[in-house]
C-alpha cells in the first residue's frame, strides 16, 4: 500500500472527483479525513470507503476561517498528525459574461478557490512543519491555461491560474522543510455539471471528437494522479502541474 498509515484530508470530500481521490487514497492504505459543507453527503462518499472505519467525515465550509481553524484541531486530536492535503473543494460559476457578473459573484469564487484553499493550507502547513514533512496536492483545471470559446468562465479561469502559481510557490517556500506542492490539472472529466451533458449521445461525441485521446477523463484518472503525487514514488517531484487532460492542452483545438 502506497499510503499506509498516512493522514490524508480530502476538501470537497462529496463531489465526483473528491470522492473518488477518498476511495483511492483508501485503497493505499490512507485515513481520510473527509472534508464539505453538507455532512450527508460526506457520509454517503464515507461508506464507499474500503476502510472507513478508519477514516472520519467533518463538515466545515473553507470560506469560514473559525470552522476551517476547528476542524484542523479535531483532526489533530484525532490523529495526532496530517500527511496529506487535496485542496479539491471550488465552485464554478454559470457561464455568463465577465460584465453581466456583479462583485458578489467574483467574491464567490475568490472566496472558495482561493481564500479557502489560502486558508486551510497555511493552517495545514504550519502541522506539516512540526511533523517536518508533508505533501500537498491542488486540483485545478486546464481552464488555467486556455479560456474555452463560447463558455464564458473568466473569473474562475482566473481564480484557476492563481493557483497554478500558488502551486509554484508554496512548492518552492516549503522544499527546504521537505513539504511537497503539486498541482493536477483535469480537462473535461466526467463529473460535476458536466455528467449531465455527457448522457446525451451527441453531445458526448462532439466532445470526445475534440480530445486528441478520443475520450472524455474518469474521476479516477484523477484519482489516481493525486495517489501518485501522494506517494514515496513522487518524492522528488514538486511544483509541478501535471495535466490530466487526455492531450487536450497540447492540441491547438
Amino acid at each position: 500500500m502506497r499510503l499506509k498509515d498516512k493522514v490524508a484530508i480530502v476538501t470537497g470530500a462529496s463531489s465526483d472527483i473528491g470522492a473518488e481521490i477518498c476511495r483511492k487514497f483508501s485503497e493505499e492504505g490512507a485515513n481520510v479525513v473527509l472534508i464539505g459543507r453538507s455532512m450527508d453527503k460526506l457520509e454517503k462518499a464515507r461508506s464507499s470507503l474500503k476502510n472507513n472505519s478508519r477514516s472520519v467525515a467533518i463538515p466545515c465550509d473553507i470560506t469560514d476561517e473559525s470552522q476551517v481553524i476547528q476542524t484542523v484541531n479535531q483532526i489533530m486530536d484525532h490523529y495526532g498528525k496530517i500527511d496529506i492535503l487535496v485542496n479539491n473543494a471550488a465552485i464554478i460559476n454559470d457561464p455568463i459574461h465577465f460584465h453581466e457578473m456583479s462583485e458578489r459573484d467574483w467574491s464567490s469564487l475568490i472566496n472558495t478557490n482561493l481564500y479557502g484553499t489560502f486558508r486551510i493550507t497555511k493552517l495545514v502547513l504550519i502541522k506539516m512543519l512540526e511533523n517536518k514533512a508533508g505533501c500537498i496536492i491542488n486540483i485545478g483545471s486546464i481552464s488555467a491555461e486556455r479560456a474555452i470559446p463560447k463558455v464564458h468562465l473568466t473569473v474562475y479561469c482566473t481564480t484557476k491560474a492563481a493557483l497554478n502559481m500558488f502551486t509554484k510557490g508554496i512548492a518552492v517556500e516549503y522544499a527546504r522543510k521537505n513539504i511537497r506542492c503539486n498541482c493536477i490539472n483535469p480537462g473535461i472529466v466526467n463529473a460535476g455539471m458536466i455528467r449531465s451533458y455527457l448522457e446525451y449521445p451527441e453531445a458526448r461525441k462532439a466532445l470526445e471528437d475534440r480530445q486528441p485521446l478520443n475520450k472524455i477523463g474518469e474521476p479516477s484518472d484523477v484519482a489516481n494522479a493525486a495517489v501518485y503525487l501522494a506517494s514515496d514514488e513522487a518524492r522528488w517531484i514538486s511544483g509541478i502541474l501535471l495535466n490530466v487532460d487526455g492531450g487536450k492542452s497540447a492540441s491547438e483545438g
